[in-house]
């Protein structure tokens, strides 16, 4: 059960520019619009105090953005000789410079640019001087920012509105890390601290973790509030509790405790968000225990009122207000003082108690709890405080599911559509109005009103899928959709396109983490693609940030003209932001790094014009306690409900994989494999497919859940197969290893894994690759001395500190390079990188990677972490250097690469196998016992790569199996596919006795589009 609201509320990049009235300009007035011409929203408002001003005739306008949420930048009219030189003086402290160049500038002539960075980040910075007369004019700031500041200085000096665009709101574009060092490392700690709140309430976990770690990053180098610690420290523990990772957020719960306080606000913190951990793990009596236990008393404590319906979820904008709410004349967060603060996070308690007392069985008490709650969050400002509005809403859907519970179905449901209208008004089209009206139809559902609640499941659909939001942590509301549509498909086949829709925008928890963090490292590049991609991030925001603003004004009690006014201006301006939406994300199509991240929905019409005949797509869906299944052809669809619950399928997935390489006490085992258990899982997963699927040509497998760590070509696809087997090996001298002559599902069918419908489209209509050189392989890294330091470890250190080295073990048992030896001779002579050569800073500093048609990486892959407390990210291990490198080339690192590969080969590293539930977070995995595939192959498709082929175990020695299966692979020569080479180098392994069990054979899987050509005809 998740513990929080999702609502996003993001950054909208509305861009200010402020003077003194008194210097106004004679043309502007105190506010405007700066520029004309679409993109960024941009307005000029005054500013009473620069530090540069020397005189009454100075004047100075600040420029703000939203997303950087304080000032991003500085014009100011200097008068005098010295003027240049104060302004130098007033940026001292806070950049460095390094020398200047001239620009030409429309409307301005010749200019000085001057090219400096930001002390405190790192970050690209810039200042243009114009000297006119007596008049100094500079314009300086953040350089990613450089239409804004030329914007600003062109309005400003020609006393106009000048039309233009501010086209790139984002930070410097030259510096990797400078999105998030601007984001969460820049900005004033309690507004990084507010970030933090939206993102964990809109169900960005992983997002919000990176403001949180920043935070304390800055508490540790000495730039942040040392008083916050602990703050910091329990947000990034709840953070890694929503995602499942229990062991981690008690370490860090840990570390947190060991900061010593007395304030009356963050031991409420402690307190609401230790209960909500132990809420995650369904502990249920211990988290009510931790809410009984005492805090620091309030100082005054404010006066409760009569009992109000509202509810519960962290008043994520405390300290950040709404702007909107000026207009409105609301009370703003920010002006709440620390008992009022505490007042709000006690209701939060109460909150949280009639939870875990309605998920307890006392819903009557639940009831009391909530309304008290309730009351006491209203009390706050008589309710004027905007952020309580969430809370609100979520104590009337607990409410009315306290309700339900008594009984009072019609109660339960109107307090439900209730929270639904209240979150509406004033949050429109967000992720937190989805989950309302998601769980407003589930109610439905329950209480036999199965047309109303496919009008709300197709509203929730629709609404995810245009504003390209995902479902994340919906499954258990939206399962009874999939069983309304899979009832419903026989009489409607139509229904198959909202079937399939719905599960396009139904992303796992550890996929969204996954995803967040390639985003991440996309917003901190700097090509194109990263520039497209903040703009595009920057327009969402704008369009979301929009809609609030305007639902707020529609919603005001007396519609005045400035109001009116303004509602027509912001629906202008929502217009202009969807028109560009859609220019950039069609840009953005173009580039791989984005493709990875697969944020837009595809239909189950476009999936099936992709599709070649012969083809057919097979998606597995897990919601909530229901596995479902849709398969796509040419010529139609078909969808069922898997025989199996979530949890019977990760039973018998683990029984298979027992059966065919087990660690024990460090020793990989292989034991017979249960051929009766693969023909199960096969009919319970293939339904009414069954005997279709071993005639289809290629196959394209979606997995999900527990068949995320199982190839599927290895499951037995006849009964009598596994009949022949059990009455060959019922002779007790017979080889129970020997599986010849079984049916097996990749015996006839080529199958290619996808990690999502719209990045098998996007790889199918790529190019082949215009490299000119086939191979290049790397492995057999140097084995080392000592203890390893991980390059993805917590930045704390001191008393209470996780240690999370890694021993000197893992580089000590190298990869033979045999395999790598086999490939480059079956290429032509390619060439291979391999002992102290094979470092991830070498790997990453080769400019030539793009010049090779196939990289293959046989080394091993370390997707644990070193102890479940560790944070965990997915790499491949690779040997060190005395300097700049950890080696470990994790999944960020392989993201940012520069390839254009056909084919990325991933050997005997564990790529795909099972892992701690850490791992398979970082990995994009939804639950424990997981693989590493989807992080790291999402990493290598957003490189350049078009298909990945990886190893769902490590790969065997024995018989030479892997290196035969390698070489294999090239026997086809330039005409196979890489689906269709993989198919003929593991027949032959299956039609030996002694590799034919699926340990030798099944190991590897396409990742991409198998009906891809292997070899270049060049």
């Amino acid at each position: 059960m998740r513990s929080t609201i999702g609502i996003v509320l993001g950054f909208a990049a509305l861009v200010t520019v402020a003077h003194p009235a008194e210097a106004a300009a004679p043309g502007l007035s105190d506010s405007f619009r700066l520029g004309s011409g679409g993109g960024v929203l941009c307005r000029v408002q005054t500013r009473s105090r620069d530090a540069a001003l020397a005189t009454m005739f100075d004047r100075s306008w600040a420029i703000v953005c939203r997303d950087a949420a304080k000032p991003i930048g500085t014009v100011r009219a200097l008068r005098g000789r010295e003027a240049e030189a104060r302004a130098v003086a007033a940026r001292a402290d806070t950049a460095t410079c390094s020398g200047s160049e001239r620009e030409s500038v429309d409307d301005l002539g010749s200019l000085a640019v001057g090219q400096c960075r930001l002390k405190a980040a790192s970050v690209g910075y810039k200042v243009y001087t114009l000297r006119r007369g007596n008049v100094t004019w500079i314009a300086e700031g953040l350089a990613g920012y450089d239409s804004a500041l030329k914007l600003a200085l062109r309005t400003v000096v020609t006393d106009r509105i000048v039309p233009g665009k501010v086209t790139v709101a984002t930070t410097s574009v030259d510096d990797p890390v400078a999105f998030a060092r601007v984001q969460a490392g820049t900005l004033d700690p309690d507004q990084a601290l507010a970030e933090g709140y939206r993102r964990n309430n809109s169900g960005d976990y992983a997002e919000a973790a990176e403001f949180f770690d920043t935070l304390q990053q800055r508490v540790a180098d000495g730039s942040g509030k040392t008083d916050r610690s602990g703050e910091y420290r329990i947000n990034q523990a709840l953070q890694r509790s929503n995602l499942g990772d229990f062991a981690e957020a008690d370490a860090l719960f840990a570390e947190a405790r060991a900061v010593p306080t007395t304030d009356r606000v963050q031991t409420r913190l402690r307190r609401n968000f230790e209960a909500l951990h132990l809420l995650n793990q369904q502990r249920y009596s211990e988290a009510l225990v931790r809410l009984d236990q005492p805090v620091v008393p309030l100082e005054n404590a404010v006066a409760t009122a009569g009992g109000v319906e509202i509810g519960a979820a962290i008043a994520a904008e405390i300290n950040s207000g709404v702007p909107v709410a000026k207009r409105l004349g609301a009370t703003e967060s920010t002006s709440l003082t620390a008992d009022e603060r505490a007042e709000i996070i006690d209701a939060q308690a109460l909150q949280i108690k009639g939870t875990l007392l309605r998920l307890t069985g006392k819903p009557a008490e639940a009831r009391t709890a909530l309304e008290a709650a309730g009351a006491q969050a209203v009390a706050v400002r008589q309710g004027r405080v905007l952020s309580i509005v969430r809370l609100r809403a979520q104590v009337l859907a607990e409410t009315g599911l306290a309700l339900e519970d008594m009984g009072d179905v019609a109660g339960g449901e109107a307090r439900l559509r209730a929270a639904l209208a209240l979150l509406e008004t004033r949050y429109p089209q967000t992720i937190a109005v989805n989950g309302a009206r998601a769980r407003l139809a589930a109610y439905l559902a329950r209480h036999g009103q199965s047309a109303a609640a496919m009008t709300e499941f197709r509203a929730v659909v629709q609404s995810a899928a245009e504003t390209r939001s995902s479902v994340t942590g919906l499954g258990n509301l939206l399962s009874p959709y999939f069983a309304l549509l899979v009832d419903g498909m026989p009489a409607d086949p139509a229904l198959a396109d909202d079937f399939f829709l719905a599960t396009q925008t139904l992303v796992r928890p550890g996929v969204a983490d996954t995803q967040a963090i390639l985003a991440r490292e996309l917003s901190e590049g700097a090509g194109p693609g990263s520039r497209l991609f903040r703009q595009a991030r920057t327009l969402e925001r704008d369009i979301e940030r929009t809609r609030i603003e305007l639902a707020n004004l529609v919603a005001a009690p007396q519609q005045s003209a400035d109001i009116r006014q303004a509602i027509a201006a912001l629906n202008a301006d929502l217009a202009q932001y969807a028109t560009e939406q859609i220019a950039t994300q069609s840009e953005l199509a173009a580039f791989p790094q984005y493709r990875a991240l697969t944020p837009n929905a595809l239909t189950l019409g476009e999936l099936k014009s992709t599709l070649k005949p012969g083809e057919a797509y097979l998606k597995l869906t897990v919601a909530g306690r229901g596995v479902f299944a849709i398969l796509a052809r040419p010529e139609g669809a078909q969808a069922w409900r898997v025989a199996l619950s979530p949890d019977q399928l990760d039973v018998a997935v683990t029984s298979l994989r027992e059966t065919i390489v087990t660690n024990e006490n460090g020793q990989l085992n292989t034991y017979p494999f249960d051929v009766a258990a693969a023909h199960d899982l096969y009919v319970a997963l293939a339904g009414p497919t069954a005997a279709q699927l071993p005639n289809v040509k290629h196959l394209i497998f979606e997995p999900d859940g527990a068949m995320l760590r199982l190839p599927l070509d290895l499951l037995v696809t006849d009964a009598a197969s596994v009949a022949q087997y059990k009455a060959r090996t019922a002779d007790a001298n017979a080889d129970q290893f020997d599986f010849t002559g079984t049916k097996w599902l990749g015996r006839t069918t080529m199958v290619s894994t996808a990690v999502a419908a719209r990045a098998f489209r996007d790889v199918r209509a790529l190019p082949q690759s215009a490299a000119t050189a086939q191979y290049l392989g790397f492995g057999q890294n140097a084995p080392v001395a000592g203890l390893i330091q991980a390059s993805a470890t917590r930045s704390l250190g001191g008393a209470g500190a996780v240690d999370c080295n890694w021993p000197v073990a893992e580089w000590s048992k190298p990869v033979s390079a045999a395999e790598l030896r086999t490939a480059a001779a079956a290429t032509g002579g390619s060439q291979i990188v391999t002992g102290a050569d094979f470092t991830d800073s070498a790997v990453k500093a080769r400019a030539d990677l793009a010049n090779y048609r196939i990289l293959h990486f046989a080394t091993h892959g370390l997707v644990t972490a070193p102890r479940p407390e560790c944070p965990a990210r997915p790499a491949l291990l690779t040997s060190f250097a005395p300097s700049a490198s950890d080696g470990l080339l994790d999944f960020g690192e392989i993201y940012a690469l520069k390839i254009d590969a056909d084919l990325v080969i991933l050997s005997a590293c564990d790529t795909a196998g099972t892992a701690t539930v850490a791992a398979t977070r970082a990995a994009g995995i939804t639950s424990g016992g997981g693989n590493a595939l989807d992080g790291l192959v999402r990493a290598f498709i957003g490189a350049g790569g078009r298909s990945v082929l990886a190893s769902h175990w490590p790969a065997p020695d024995d018989f030479n199996a892997t290196e035969r299966l390698i070489s294999g692979l090239f026997k086809g020569g330039s005409t196979a596919s890489v689906g269709e080479a993989l198919m003929g180098a593991q027949a032959t392994l299956m039609d030996e006795a002694a590799t034919s069990h699926p340990y030798y054979w099944a190991g590897f899987a396409v990742v991409g589009d198998g009906a891809q050509r292997l070899l270049s005809a060049r």
